[in-house]
Parts: C-alpha cells; sequence; structure tokens
C-alpha cells in the first residue's frame, strides 16, 4: 500500500483501484478542533481538484478536495457520528471516503511523505 500527499493536505492510500482518502495531521493542527465533517455521497463522480467535502473546526470551516478523478466507493460514517476522530487520528481511523481511481496517471502528481514533510517545512 503506497501513501501519496497532496499541496492541499491531503493524503491518499492506494491499494489497487481504491484511494482511501483523509486529511493529513498537518491539516487538523492548522484546523483545531474538529465538530462538524459532510462527506460526499456514495456512487458520487468526483473530478480531480474538485471540492468535495467540508471539514468544520472552532477556528474556520474548510474544504476537501478530491484529489484524483473517480467514483466514490465508500464514506467513513465513524467520522460523521464523531467528528474529532480528525483531531486524535487524522491519518487512520479519520479517513474520509473511498474512490475507484479512474486515471492512475494522476498519481503522478502528487508527493511521498518526503517531499510532503518538505512541503510543509
Amino acid at each position: 500500500m503506497t501513501t501519496l500527499y497532496t499541496t492541499d493536505h491531503e493524503w491518499l492510500r492506494i491499494d489497487g483501484d481504491i484511494a482511501t482518502i483523509g486529511v493529513t495531521d498537518y491539516a487538523q493542527s492548522q484546523l483545531g478542533d474538529v465538530v462538524f465533517v459532510e462527506l460526499p455521497k456514495v456512487g458520487s463522480k468526483l473530478t480531480k481538484a474538485a471540492a468535495v467535502a467540508v471539514v468544520e473546526s472552532v477556528k474556520a470551516a474548510s474544504d476537501v478536495y478530491a484529489p484524483i478523478t473517480g467514483e466514490v466507493t465508500e464514506v467513513n460514517e465513524e467520522l460523521v457520528a464523531d467528528p474529532a476522530l480528525v483531531n486524535s487520528d487524522a491519518g487512520g481511523k479519520a479517513w474520509f471516503f473511498k474512490i475507484r481511481i479512474a486515471d492512475k496517471s494522476e498519481l503522478d502528481g502528487l508527493m511521498d511523505e518526503a517531499a510532503y514533510k518538505a512541503h510543509t517545512g
């Protein structure tokens, strides 16, 4: 399983043709205490760079963007019930949604962990 990152602070775990997507620990540290998460619907067709989910914290609301094009195959209902999971486990239990990857070449523009760490400084 490969993990990649976007400049918008989303992570993707690639397993075959499915990508699990969430926000990075860096993103959640910038947001503060997360109080609400809105996820896309299963079956939604997502276009790369489109706003597809919302994270609200005590400080601000932020969009989550589709890092690649694909169809939503699953959403994390546990996250809707307990949005604070983003603060406690952004890189694990607080995944947002899974999509079936439409075009694997879109993965080429994403960063590996070392590049992401350099990006966030």
